[in-house]
């Protein structure tokens, strides 16, 4: 964890932790407290400075003779030799693939969340994120196991691209019990690229007896000949949010050119901050948080076709308008209230 010249600040708090085994698993001996060893790991919560009490066995003739048994508390902390926790870990995977930011994103807010950490040191756990993803998925008693109680499977397909021009994460889910079939990044997304991708997961439903009862991809092309290759005859419909997408479009295309259109009116904020950078009166720091409050609305865009961000400007925009008005009826007195 790279922290510049900058000491590393101390823990917040302190966790003791202690082995749950008290005998030697193979002779039965007691198990003696042989030293003390501490951890420093970052959490979302800040550093925590694990205590952790090591035991070994005292019988020369036992094969564990000397080997620490370390508490089995520990690895829900943190993987073996990393700085940072589990949590950590977790969130940098959640916000990649779900809500689709880059390495640089991460780390600002990882570093907006009061986690002291490198860029690089982000783009090494992001690969942590994604081994531990893989040993989940090669669980495969335990899935069979779900899947033959349930009975069937429906099938979603989905591709993850947070980067423009990089890898693609193809993902293959079960809907009805959310379990992760396979994850593959693939370069491409041609139906050669995704004809091998489905057809393990065929094999390994095949070797299940689980039927595949329907499968919901997007419209893209080549996945939907890949899924006609693959699976012949199984139904096969476009998820409801992309109908959604698509019979909201006109509505989409004419909300953007209406923002596009009310972004020209609101243009110069920059000059009028530029103006006030000397002054530090209440009248100077009103138009300034009236300034913010523009610059805000311009940026927070709505997710389309339930959110329209044209929509969402004009509501903004009028908020603001009247609480100009309602400080000019006022005599000039007063902030803005509602943004």
């Amino acid at each position: 964890m790279a922290r510049g010249k900058l000491a590393r600040p101390a823990a917040s708090r302190q966790q003791f932790l202690e082995p749950l085994q008290t005998r030697c698993a193979e002779c039965g001996v007691g198990l003696w407290v042989a030293y003390h060893n501490t951890r420093t790991v970052m959490t979302l919560a800040g550093l925590c400075r694990l205590i952790l009490r090591i035991r070994r066995c005292p019988n020369a003739a036992c094969p564990r003779y000397h080997q620490a048994y370390r508490p089995e508390e520990e690895g829900a902390w943190a993987l073996p030799h990393s700085e940072f926790g589990l949590a950590v870990i977790a969130l940098i995977g959640s916000l990649r693939y779900r809500e689709r930011r880059s390495v640089p994103e991460l780390h600002a807010e990882l570093q907006r969340r009061g986690v002291s950490i490198a860029e690089r040191s982000v783009t090494h756990l992001l690969h942590r994120y994604e081994e531990l993803v893989a040993l989940r998925l090669t669980e495969t008693a335990r899935l069979q196991e779900r899947l033959r109680a349930q009975g069937e499977v429906v099938l979603a397909i989905d591709g993850l691209q947070p980067d423009v021009g990089h890898e693609v994460l193809w993902v293959l889910r079960d809907v009805r019990s959310g379990e992760v079939l396979l994850a593959r990044s693939l370069l491409g997304g041609s139906q050669a690229d995704l004809t091998p991708v489905l057809g393990e997961v065929r094999t390994a439903l095949q070797a299940t007896a689980v039927p595949i009862r329907g499968i919901i991809t997007d419209g893209q092309h080549s996945l939907r000949q890949a899924v006609a290759a693959v699976f012949p005859g199984v139904p096969h419909q476009l998820c409801q949010f992309h109908y959604l997408r698509e019979a909201a479009r006109p509505i989409y295309e004419a909300d953007r050119h209406a923002k596009k259109e009310l972004k020209k009116h609101v243009r110069g904020v920059r000059p009028i901050e530029r103006a006030l950078e000397a002054r530090s009166d209440t009248q100077a720091e009103a138009i300034r948080g009236y300034c913010l409050a523009v610059r805000s609305a311009l940026t927070d865009d709505g997710r389309p076709p339930l959110a329209a961000s044209g929509l969402k400007l004009h509501g903004r925009l009028q908020a603001i308008a009247r609480s100009i008005e309602q400080v000019e009826a006022g005599g000039g007195k007063g902030g803005c209230r509602r943004c």
